[in-house]
């Protein structure tokens, strides 16, 4: 077949397609996100979904395997503390169809609270793990990865990060392999946990794992390129492609694909060949700590360092001390904060809390998080998914203790709700916290790039899907007031905060306006305009975050480029300088 272009991710859907899997689910997350975007082009061969958290994906992809089918989930790396309780236990159990979990990392964070190095997870569950270093990797690597799934008895985690997902290159595509579905046949002894079983399973995975370190020894996937003696490199992933670029031609390489177990034997023989050997991987010591345990010399760390991504100029700055060479085209780069979209409809909610500073509010992970920045500045913490109502539960839990009068407000979006904060309203309800928990309900899970959820609608393929009503779940619950509100409406907004607030009881707050991002709505769109002869420049407006608005010449003005006529700005003018054309100011 001819060759395309394609990023990691492209890749390695058509690589699942290929390998013959049938079912496959996951919950969005950048970078593996475009995975799963990918896969509906397939839909005729086979399942895919978009799951309500990472944990339940990681069960019905491995409840397809249990059956007798290859089976996909995906997730970036912080998912998987979600999906960790399934992915340690399937391990011991084993699989019957081939079953790869993909863990796609985050290397300086661009889109993550933390930069985790998932490496450590193959070790701590005794898994087998297979890293590309490019698109056609991601592709080869990924069908690789159901054979050894299948040919060990054993789930295989597929780790990616950032730069391999979305990053271009050339690919070969081939032909879908149909695998007919191993008949299923029930076996409690293999697929119970129960601890009786677990014992059993356990030694069985441990020789499992020492037969797939032999198996590394001599695996298509681990590559030796030898050229000089003088300096030899241990490397993998997106590291492999820096290094190259980094060292001199006449380095030798053994450039790993399957990273977890180590091929110790192949290692020691590469180092036996070699006068240095350096170890150049991100992140953590992963490799390099193994090998040195090993009794292999080696250096890495010390010269590379283990916090954020490398590159070739930085790998050859800091191994061989040479400073890249640049030219000063006279270009400067303006710091741009990050902000809520112009009509963003989590701005209203924020500005109102941000107006009391007596307010306690507990955010989440999502668009949502820009509340924390300037000049709204309206959130006390952010810790993961889901954690925005059970944090709130702590710290309402705390303030009560010290005697101390807080009103804390919990606040997460609509995907969040169903992902994990369900059983974080249950525990407000359940343990009397003194908590209003706030969802910000856009339609949408807007962070990641517009997947649907539960609340949505329709499901990964398109289809319309049955919708859950976060009202009802939340009445089901026990709260007796569930308060919705448009946040545009900042007359609206404040007076629900206060309705819940004097409530004698349990309440809760659903701020609801569709994410103005969504193709499918058609929005109410226009355009707001300054009065610069009303305008006294008081900059009252600048307090809502709108990208939009700006001074000029000590008054205030609107971009037509970027206003889409929410009318917040207008809301707060105290002046009224400010209106929507065609219409008045509110």
């Amino acid at each position: 077949m001819s060759k395309v272009l394609l990023s990691g991710n492209e890749a390695a859907a058509r690589g699942a397609f290929e390998a013959g899997v049938r079912v496959c689910s996951a919950y969005p997350g950048t970078p593996s996100t475009e995975i799963f975007e990918e896969l509906p082009k397939y839909r005729d061969a086979l399942y895919c979904e978009w799951a309500p958290n990472e944990k339940v994906a990681l069960e019905v992809a491995y409840g397809a395997s249990i059956a007798g089918v290859r089976s996909l989930c995906a997730m970036k790396h912080v998912g998987l503390n979600v999906a960790a309780d399934p992915l340690f236990t399937a391990a011991y159990n084993g699989v019957t169809g081939g079953f790869v979990i993909v863990t796609a990392d985050d290397p300086s964070m661009h889109s993550s609270q933390n930069e985790q190095d998932n490496r450590h997870y193959a070790r701590a569950a005794r898994l087998p793990m297979i890293e590309p270093s490019d698109s056609q990797e991601c592709l080869d690597f990924m069908k690789a990865a159901y054979e050894l799934s299948e040919r060990f008895d054993v789930p295989v985690l597929f780790r990616t990060t950032t730069r391999i997902a979305h990053s271009k290159s050339l690919v070969e595509e081939g032909e879908r392999t149909e695998r007919a579905p191993i008949p299923y046949v029930r076996n409690g002894k293999k697929y119970i946990a129960a601890p009786a079983n677990a014992m059993r399973n356990h030694p069985k995975l441990e020789k499992i794992m020492a037969e797939v370190q032999e198996y590394g020894n001599e695996c298509p996937l681990n590559k030796l390129e030898l050229k000089g003696r003088k300096i030899g490199v241990i490397t993998a992933s997106i590291a492999y492609q820096y290094a190259k670029d980094a060292f001199p031609a006449d380095t030798s390489f053994l450039k790993l694909g399957l990273t977890y177990p180590l091929p110790m034997k192949l290692i020691s023989e590469f180092a036996s060949k070699v006068e240095k050997l350096y170890v150049v991987e991100e992140l953590d010591g992963f490799m390099e700590d193994q090998i040195k345990a090993a009794g292999i010399d080696c250096v890495g760390k010390e010269l590379l360092g283990n916090i954020y991504e490398l590159n070739p100029q930085l790998v050859r700055q800091r191994v061989f001390g040479e400073q890249a060479e640049t030219v000063d085209v006279g270009v400067r780069a303006v710091s741009r904060p990050p902000a809520l979209c112009p009509g963003c409809p989590h701005r209203g909610f924020f500005y109102t809390m941000a107006k009391h500073k007596d307010f306690v509010v507990a955010g989440d992970i999502g668009c949502y998080t820009l509340g924390g920045t300037p000049p709204l500045n309206a959130l006390d913490s952010v810790v993961c998914m889901g954690a925005g109502f059970t944090v709130a539960m702590g710290m309402a839990k705390a303030f009560k203790q010290a005697g101390i009068e807080k009103k804390v407000f919990g606040v997460m979006g609509d995907s969040t709700f169903f992902h994990s904060g369900m059983t974080g309203a249950a525990e407000i309800i359940y343990n009397d916290g003194d908590v209003i928990p706030v969802v910000l309900d856009n339609s949408i899970t807007g962070m990641t790039g517009h997947q649907d959820n539960p609340g949505s609608g329709f499901n990964l393929e398109g289809e319309i899907a049955e919708k859950l009503k976060i009202e009802d779940i939340l009445t089901a619950y026990g709260y007796q007031k569930v308060i919705i509100v448009d946040p545009q409406d900042l007359a609206a907004m404040e007076q629900a905060v206060q309705d819940a607030i004097a409530f004698e009881g349990h309440a809760a707050i659903i701020v609801r306006r569709p994410c103005l991002l969504i193709k499918r709505i058609r929005h109410d769109i226009g355009k707001c305009a300054v009065d610069r002869s009303v305008c006294i420049g008081c900059k009252k407006c600048l307090s809502v975050g709108c990208p939009a608005i700006m001074i000029k010449d000590g008054r205030a003005e609107i971009d037509r480029a970027q206003c889409v006529g929410c009318t917040v700005c207008a809301q707060v003018c105290p002046m009224r300088a400010i209106s929507r054309e065609g219409g008045e100011s509110k």
